[in-house]
């Protein structure tokens, strides 16, 4: 049986939403790198399933293009939020992920906004290899380490012109103080609500944009107290803003758009 699909962005960060809602969830590892395939698939940074759920308007599963799943994509939320709101013609939902319930929003602007959760320090959250102090890490250049639900590691330096990312961040990526790998941030501070960042993704390359790494920087940022708690994270592709109290749960807030709907065909799914 077909499958359908729709192709969005997030400031140049594209991915996949299925819905696959009064389903079973269709997805395999297999299917997820063959759809990714930018010549033979769909091609995507993420794909994200829609599911039914008890407890939220709809549950979402996440994949990376190689196949791997992975615990939240705030850009794929994002795109998730803003189809399921449209649909019914409400501005606000609320989405169960394997980071937990994630409430979003529609701003005045047309903006979709996730209340991202928490994020996380100790060096088993993660994960780190040893225990360790996660802000300032034992590595050149002394990054600072978070998870949002996924890890990251945050980089600030002077010039990102001088940063050659395509050689540094598969090093850092599989360095043997991140077991399940990391992504890595280059963060250039304009001023302290403002900053440049630049991405090298965990199993992905070079992204124009990911919302939860914009998280994951500004939270990093925050916490060395170079930035307030509102900073504007211009990526590649574009800019999002991610919010943080130095405590509570962070915000991410930034724009969406439905490229294109389609359908996978029989050949590709029976090959998967």
């Amino acid at each position: 049986m077909p499958l359908s699909f729709h192709k969005m962005h997030a400031n140049g960060d594209d991915f996949v939403i299925v819905d696959s809602r009064n389903s079973s969830n269709p997805m395999t590892s297999n299917m997820a790198r063959r759809m990714s395939d930018r010549n033979r698939g769909v091609g995507f940074n993420q794909l994200a399933v829609v599911l039914d759920c008890d407890d939220a308007d709809a549950r979402l599963m996440f994949w990376n293009a190689d196949g791997s799943t992975l615990d939240t994509c705030g850009s794929a939320t994002r795109g998730a939020a803003d189809m399921l709101m449209r649909e019914s013609d409400i501005t606000s939902i609320a989405l169960r992920t394997n980071r937990g319930l994630l409430t979003c929003e529609r701003t005045s602007t047309g903006a979709i906004s996730v209340n991202m959760g928490e994020p996380f320090f100790g060096w088993s959250d993660i994960p780190l290899a040893l225990e360790m102090d996660t802000a300032v890490l034992p590595l050149a250049g002394d990054p600072t380490a978070c998870s949002m639900g996924n890890p990251h590691c945050t980089y600030f330096v002077d010039d990102l012109t001088a940063v050659d990312i395509a050689t540094i961040g598969p090093t850092i990526e599989t360095n043997p103080l991140f077991p399940l790998r990391t992504n890595v941030h280059f963060v250039q501070i304009i001023d302290r609500k403002h900053i440049r960042l630049r991405i090298w993704e965990r199993w992905g390359g070079i992204p124009l944009g990911s919302g939860s790494c914009s998280c994951g920087a500004a939270v990093n940022g925050i916490r060395r107290g170079l930035l307030d708690n509102s900073v504007e994270v211009e990526c590649d592709g574009g800019t999002v803003t991610v919010q943080w109290d130095g405590v509570g749960p962070v915000f991410l807030t930034g724009p969406v758009e439905t490229i294109f709907s389609g359908i996978i065909t029989d050949s590709l799914l029976q090959a998967s």
